[in-house]
C-alpha cells in the first residue's frame, strides 16, 4: 500500500480551476497544473483495503491500490504500466468519468474517498509527456478483417484491442472526423481535442484503419419493420446522410470483412412533445455541442445555433446539459436556467443510497460554478413563439414525484405555472436508445425493449457474425462502460474469428455496477 497512516495525515485535495472570470473567456480545460508532490500524497491516501471495493465500482477492473502504490513511491513509469494494463484511454476517464470507483471506495465510508480519478488523469499525463505511450504491435497478423461501425469510447477500445492482436481492423465513422462524442459532443473545456489527436495516433501508428464520411447502412429511416418507435421520440434523427456522406451497405462489409462490430451509440434523443414544439430556436443538445465543436476545431467559422446574447433554457439537468451550460457561457449568453424533473438532491449521501452503491447527491460541475440558475422539480409544457415562429419563452410548471405501482411519476402540481422568457432552448435529456435506421435496419437486427441492440453472451447480434458493444447495445451510460464493453466485445470477436483469445475481457453483457 501506500504510506500506512497516509489516509490520517493527508486531507483529499484536487487541482484548483482556473478563476471563473478568466475561464470563461477561452476554451482551455478548468484545471491549474497539480504539484507531484501533493499527487504522490493524495495517492499515500489509498488503503489497499482486504477488499478493495473500488475495483467493483470501476467497470474496467482498474488495478487502483496498486498504481496508488507506485505513484507514492515515485514509480511512475510502473504506474502507467498497471493503469494502461486495464484501461485503454486513462487520459479520457481521468477527465470525463464521473468515478464510481470514488464511490466505492472504503474509505469513504467516513471520510472523503481517494482521489483516484485524478491520480488516474496525473499517471495518463506523465505517460504522454514522458514518451511511455507508444504504439504496441502485434507480434503477426491473423489474415482476418474486422470492420468497427462508429469510432466512440466503445468503438475506439475495441479497434485497439483487436489490431493488438492481429487483425486488421478498419473503423467506419460517418463524422468528418473519428472520436464520436469525444469529439463533437464533449466541450473543449472539459478535454482539449489535443488529447484525443495524440491517442488517434497510436491507433493509427498500430494499424487501426479510420474512414470517416461514412454511413454504414442502408436500412429505413423511421426504423419501420425493425422496432417501433415510442411516442414523443425523434424518429430517425440522425439517420438521413449529409451531404457529401458516402453510405455503405452494412451487407456489403459483411462480405468484405470477417466481423461486423457496432458501436454507434445510443444516439436517439428525447424529445419533449409539448405545445410549440414546432418553434424555431429549439434544438436537441448535440445539435448545439456539435457545430460549437466544429468552430473550436476550425472546421466552421461560426456555429448556425448561438447562445450570444440570449436567455437560453437548458432542459435536463445531467452531464450533457452541464456541457450545453458551459459553452453557453462561453458564447456570451445573457442568462441561462437550466430545468431538472427531478427534486433536488441532497449534498451527502442518504440512507437510500448506502456505501459502495452509486450516491445521488448533488453535484456541482465547473460549468454550474460559472453562473446560470438551477431549478428543480419542474418541468417545461409549453414553448411560446413570437410573429416570426421563434420561441420567445417557455411555461414552467412544478410537478411532484410520486411512486404508482411500482413506477415513478410526476404530477403536476395545479397552480404553479409561470411564464420563463428565452430565445433558444436546448433539450438535454438523455437518449433512449440505438438508431432505427442504417446498419440496424437494413440488417433487421432485433432490439431490447428499451431500444438498445440485442445482444446474446457472445456479444453477437441476432445476425451471426455482428456484434454490438457500447451505448448501442447498454443504453446511455458513461464512458468507462464504454471502454469496458469495447474492451470485452474484442475479445469475444476474437473468440470467435480464432477459436480462442488472450485479450481480457473485463464484462458481460448486461452487467450492472455499484450503482
Amino acid at each position: 500500500m501506500g504510506k500506512v497512516t497516509g489516509f490520517l495525515e493527508y486531507e483529499r485535495k484536487l487541482p484548483a480551476r482556473r478563476p471563473v472570470a478568466v475561464r470563461v473567456r477561452d476554451w482551455r480545460e478548468v484545471y491549474e497544473p497539480f504539484p507531484e508532490d501533493e499527487a504522490r500524497r493524495q495517492a499515500a491516501r489509498c488503503m489497499d483495503c482486504g477488499i478493495p471495493f473500488c475495483h467493483e465500482g470501476c467497470p474496467l477492473g482498474n488495478l487502483i491500490p496498486e498504481w496508488n502504490d507506485l505513484v507514492y513511491r515515485g514509480n511512475w513509469s510502473e504506474a502507467a504500466e498497471r493503469l494502461h494494463a486495464t484501461n485503454n484511454f486513462p487520459e479520457f476517464t481521468g477527465r470525463l468519468c464521473p468515478a464510481p470507483c470514488e464511490a466505492a471506495c472504503v474509505l469513504g465510508i467516513n471520510q472523503p474517498p481517494v482521489s483516484i480519478e485524478r491520480t488516474e488523469y496525473e499517471i495518463a499525463e506523465r505517460a504522454f509527456a514522458e514518451g511511455w505511450v507508444r504504439p504496441v504491435r502485434a507480434s503477426a497478423p491473423t489474415g482476418k478483417a474486422v470492420a468497427v461501425v462508429g469510432s466512440g469510447p466503445a468503438g475506439l477500445a475495441c479497434a485497439q484491442q483487436l489490431a493488438r492482436a492481429g487483425h486488421a481492423v478498419t473503423v467506419f465513422e460517418r463524422a468528418e472526423r473519428p472520436g464520436g462524442l469525444l469529439r463533437y459532443g464533449i466541450p473543449e473545456f472539459k478535454m482539449e481535442k489535443a488529447v484525443l489527436e495524440r491517442r488517434l495516433a497510436q491507433l493509427r501508428a498500430e494499424g487501426v484503419v479510420f474512414r470517416c464520411g461514412v454511413q454504414v447502412g442502408t436500412g429505413p429511416a423511421d426504423g419501420s419493420g425493425v422496432a417501433p418507435v415510442e411516442p414523443g421520440l425523434a424518429r430517425g434523427v440522425g439517420a438521413a446522410a449529409a451531404p457529401g456522406v458516402e453510405v455503405v451497405p452494412a451487407a456489403a462489409l459483411l462480405e468484405e470483412f470477417d466481423a461486423l462490430v457496432l458501436a454507434g451509440g445510443s444516439t436517439v434523443p428525447r424529445d419533449l412533445a409539448v405545445p410549440g414544439r414546432e418553434l424555431a430556436g429549439i434544438h436537441f443538445a448535440m445539435e448545439y455541442l456539435k457545430p460549437a465543436n466544429l468552430v473550436r476545431e476550425g472546421a466552421l467559422a461560426e456555429s448556425p445555433i448561438s447562445a450570444a446574447g440570449r436567455d437560453v433554457v437548458i432542459v435536463g439537468g445531467g452531464d450533457t446539459g452541464a456541457d450545453c451550460l458551459g459553452t453557453a457561457h462561453r458564447q456570451g449568453a445573457s442568462s441561462v436556467l437550466q430545468l431538472e424533473i427531478l427534486p433536488e438532491p441532497p449534498r451527502e449521501r442518504s440512507p437510500e443510497d448506502p456505501w459502495p452503491t452509486w450516491p445521488t447527491i448533488l453535484r456541482i460541475s465547473s460549468a454550474h460554478e460559472e453562473g446560470g440558475e438551477r431549478r428543480y422539480a419542474v418541468t417545461a409544457t409549453a414553448f411560446l413563439g413570437d410573429e416570426d415562429g421563434r420561441v420567445r419563452g417557455l411555461v414552467l410548471q412544478e410537478v411532484a414525484r410520486r411512486v404508482v405501482d411500482g413506477r415513478v411519476v410526476f404530477e403536476p402540481v395545479p397552480g404553479s405555472e409561470q411564464e420563463v422568457p428565452c430565445q433558444l432552448v436546448l433539450l438535454a435529456m438523455g437518449f433512449v436508445g440505438a438508431e432505427r435506421s442504417g446498419a440496424v435496419g437494413e440488417l433487421g437486427l432485433a432490439l431490447d425493449p428499451r431500444g438498445t441492440v440485442a445482444i446474446g453472451p457472445d456479444w453477437q447480434t441476432s445476425r451471426p457474425g455482428v456484434f454490438a458493444c457500447g451505448d448501442m447495445a447498454r443504453g446511455q451510460s458513461l464512458i468507462v462502460w464504454a471502454i469496458a464493453e469495447g474492451r470485452s466485445c474484442a475479445a469475444a470477436v476474437d473468440r470467435a474469428l480464432m477459436g480462442e483469445t488472450a485479450l481480457p475481457a473485463p464484462l458481460v453483457p448486461g452487467q450492472l455496477a455499484l450503482r
